[in-house]
């Protein structure tokens, strides 16, 4: 079923190396056509594999596996999502929500997925834009969420949230978070979202530490369009992140627009997967 198999990492860890090698190994022994990514090829020493950019590896492949943590699966995430190309994830990291096969566990779990023995899991992307003067300035994509963020000081940011072109609420906090059910596990919870089933078609809106013990966290239909408004002062100046990267600087009335991107993440679990095990392993329930 897959035959091009390509190999994408961003760290450069002993324990990445040695995972690798075991992979490379293993695949080629099922005579597997390997394909690495740079930072693949720069861990090992003499290959013969093609090497391309993380950018250009969908081109080239029907299976993508990556080896670190949930991290290295946004990463892939979107150098991916253009080429509608399966991602599995190979755990080294410290949760692993997204990459979920233990490290010292893939000759098992890979014997049943190259047998056709999987679970397909479709993730949807969230399209973030910053609009000023109603002229766009900025349009990027998050699996994760879309953060609206205080910039380096100790002060508020105020906030007016808009759905679908409703005002909801005007509010000071440390930010706003708009999250996929993918991300309701990531900085949504650590801010007191709640966890939302990645299979539901829903959008998160998590307050970051609010000023008001009211406002809460609130979970819409996934086709809402979300608007959150800067009304800060220049001095207490917010920044927008995408998957926790920051990449634009917010200005007072600068709108910034969340919405589902008509694009999806195919991720590769083993068989038997089960979200709640997930959970519950990954969160400590029940210990």
């Amino acid at each position: 079923m897959f035959n091009r198999i390509g190999l994408i990492t961003n760290a450069d860890t002993k324990a990445i190396q040695a995972t690798l090698i075991e992979l490379v190994a293993y695949l080629g022994a099922y005579n597997r056509t390997v394909i690495l990514n740079t930072g693949c090829a720069d861990l090992l020493n003499d290959h013969e594999f093609a090497v391309f950019n993380t950018s250009e590896l969908g081109k080239h492949c029907d299976l993508v596996i990556a080896i670190g943590g949930d991290g290295t699966m946004l990463m892939a995430s979107h150098n991916l999502c253009d080429f509608d190309i399966p991602l599995l994830g190979i755990n080294l990291g410290h949760v692993g929500f997204l990459a979920d096969i233990p490290a010292d566990d893939i000759a098992d779990n890979m014997d049943d997925i190259l047998n056709g023995q999987f679970v397909e899991d479709v993730r949807f992307l969230l399209k973030g834009q910053v609009f000023r003067d109603e002229v766009c300035l900025f349009t990027g994509n998050a699996i994760n969420d879309v953060i609206v963020q205080k910039f380096n000081i100790a002060r508020l940011v105020e906030l007016e949230t808009y759905i679908d072109g409703t005002f909801v609420h005007k509010h000071r906090s440390d930010g706003m978070i708009v999250s996929s059910p993918t991300g309701s596990t990531a900085y949504a919870l650590a801010s007191g979202g709640p966890i939302v089933h990645p299979a539901l078609d829903a959008l998160l809106l998590v307050p970051i530490c609010p000023h008001s013990l009211t406002n809460r966290p609130i979970v819409v239909d996934g086709k809402n369009c979300i608007e959150v408004v800067i009304g800060t002062r220049e001095v207490d100046r917010a920044h927008l992140t995408l998957d926790g990267e920051t990449t634009f600087e917010l200005c007072p009335g600068d709108r910034v627009r969340v919405e589902k991107r008509n694009m999806n993440i195919r991720l590769i679990h083993p068989s038997g997967h089960d979200q709640f095990h997930v959970l519950r392993e990954k969160l400590n329930w029940s210990k």
